[in-house]
């Protein structure tokens, strides 16, 4: 006997079985495998392979013996800004464990790949209305979302076997390898059910990433912050409160703490239990944050398109702006005194005085974080660009062109945001947190000017991405999207260039290498004018080629 199927009211096939809300899980699957054919596997290898190879085995030959690992362990553990790019070092014995340390920053890398997985395949579908169309076949309600988990999922298992393999045929204790690996699994589906939950909130792809995104800036954020006050000693609670320090915490080649992969687990479980309930309670195309019903009639601010432009892109400006000013709060909060919160033993203290003092310590601090700031700043950008790609897919551009607005005049309306926006971002982080240095430390004239300098001079090389960003989709407007991949494999090299012992040719590509490092060093005109001049380039060679093409 078969099971009557009834198509429901959000238009997707519905029966009396549980089971009918995952028919079709394993066809799209399928699909959604066949068309990341190419993007899954690459994201899979550079996640994976360079672990032993780059990794272990060029730690081993640098610090090859226990005086110089031991040497090495107490300048990284002594050091907050190292701390609070990568954590703590937990074996001062072994060559392979510093260079597992070095790779920390993966556990938040893959969580960049699996949002973009799950968004992509989830809430970007149904923006499009592809979602629509499946649904009116005999789909079930969760197959779509559970075959995009999956994917992300898949993905995932993937990165942590190899590098498991990798670790392994470095030489490495197959126990130690399989923590790593299984630490570095779990932080990719933490991040995907994160990206599932975001998939249910909003009726735009851009804004569900952009909500998966600042979560996992505030997971790093907390992971940075209690990895930073905590030195060498116990892990600070903030860092309990993020899955990055929970991977972290795993201590590969440390001690092993298996038990710690539980929270990956039930955090994962959790979390595609409430997106499993929220898709259930919204109709298909639709965000669980209701989109508000507009005015009868539009005001004056909408009569041209610098003021569609603003309707559209303000809401992601506020966001990302209290996002980056508490991100800056933080910062400025932590950096008074840090120096004083390494310990206090002579040893110590020596490392310090090599290092310029303490203020030399709260200057480098200051620049890591800042910098990272700037990578954040970087994503807006994109974003706020690629709203052009938006607007023409969905085929709003074109209605917009059609009145007495010229193509420059329109695509000028939405990069005053891109360029302009993180302006404001930067403004607002460096006054926040050089005010809380300045109060912190009783000298808010002599910090605040430092801090913002600090968090300024990242503008170049925000803009130079939104010069990419421009010419990709003037030039090749299918593949628009490539920004963000241009933009992940800039922080990559960023964070993972210089210690995976890469040529000097291949650090120089990233921007943020080349800009001063304020307030460590002086300023110097010369890059800063260079990155600029780059950018406006790039930026007249999109607006060029998309004068001259057609609208999709």
């Amino acid at each position: 006997m078969t099971t009557a199927t009834v198509a429901g009211p959000i238009g997707h096939a519905e029966s009396s079985g549980v089971a009918s809300e995952f028919t079709g899980t394993w066809r799209l699957l399928r699909l959604y495998l066949r068309r990341d054919r190419i993007v899954l596997p690459l994201w899979v290898l550079l996640l994976s392979l360079p672990l032993g190879s780059v990794y272990v085995k060029s730690t081993e030959k640098v610090y090859s013996t226990p005086d110089q690992l031991a040497h090495f362990a107490h300048s990284i553990n002594t050091s907050p800004a190292q701390l609070a790019m990568y954590g703590p070092v937990y074996n001062t014995t072994s060559g392979a464990a510093a260079g597992l340390w070095k790779a920390g920053m993966f556990f938040t890398i893959i969580g960049i790949a699996t949002i973009l997985t799950v968004i992509r395949h989830t809430r970007a579908e149904e923006e499009t209305g592809r979602e629509e169309l499946l649904a009116s076949t005999r789909l079930g309600r969760l197959a779509n979302l559970t075959a995009a988990l999956l994917v992300s999922c898949i993905g995932a298992l993937a990165t942590g076997l190899l590098a498991v393999v990798s670790i392994k045929g470095a030489g490495v204790d197959a126990h130690g390898a399989l923590a790593f690996g299984l630490a570095l699994a779990g932080s990719g589906m933490v991040f995907a059910a994160v990206g599932a939950v975001a998939a249910q909130l909003s009726a735009s792809a851009r804004t569900a990433r952009g909500i998966a995104f600042a979560v996992l800036a505030a997971t790093y954020v907390l992971r940075a912050v209690g990895d930073a006050r905590a030195a060498a000693g116990p892990a600070s609670v903030l860092s309990w409160l993020s899955p990055q320090g929970w991977s972290i915490q795993v201590r590969a080649l440390s001690g092993d703490h298996w038990w710690i992969l539980l929270l990956h687990v039930a955090t994962t479980i959790v979390l595609i239990g409430v997106a499993y309930s929220l898709l259930r309670r919204r109709d298909i195309g639709a965000g669980l944050i209701a989109e508000r019903p507009g005015a009868p009639t539009a005001t004056a601010a909408l009569s041209g398109p610098l003021g569609l432009a603003w309707r559209l892109q303000r809401g992601a400006l506020v966001a990302w702006a209290v996002g980056l000013g508490l991100y800056g709060l933080v910062i400025g909060s932590v950096v008074n005194g840090i120096a004083n919160e390494v310990g206090g033993s002579k040893s110590v203290q020596d490392i310090i005085a090599r290092m310029g003092g303490a203020s030399a310590l709260e200057d480098a601090f200051i620049t890591t974080a800042f910098t990272l700031l700037g990578l954040a700043a970087a994503a807006y950008a994109i974003s706020s660009t690629l709203r052009l790609n938006t607007e023409e897919s969905a085929d709003r551009a074109e209605i917009v062109l059609t009145g007495a607005v010229g193509r420059m005049r329109w695509v000028a309306s939405h990069l005053v945001f891109a360029l302009l926006g993180p302006v404001v971002l930067l403004l607002v982080s460096g006054v926040l947190g050089g005010l809380a240095y300045g109060i912190a430390a009783h000298d808010v004239s002599g910090k605040l000017p430092r801090v913002l300098g600090a968090a300024l001079v990242q503008l170049p090389a925000v803009w130079l991405f939104a010069g990419a960003a421009v010419l990709l989709f003037g030039v090749l407007p299918r593949w628009a999207t490539v920004a963000w991949g241009v933009f992940t494999a800039g922080v990559a090299l960023f964070l993972l260039g210089s210690i995976a012992g890469m040529p000097q040719w291949v650090l120089d590509i990233d921007p943020y290498s080349h800009l001063p490092k304020l307030p460590a060093e002086p300023f110097a005109w010369t890059p800063v004018v260079a990155l600029v001049v780059i950018a406006a380039a790039l930026i007249g060679l999109g607006l060029y080629a998309f004068r001259r093409r057609d609208l999709r």
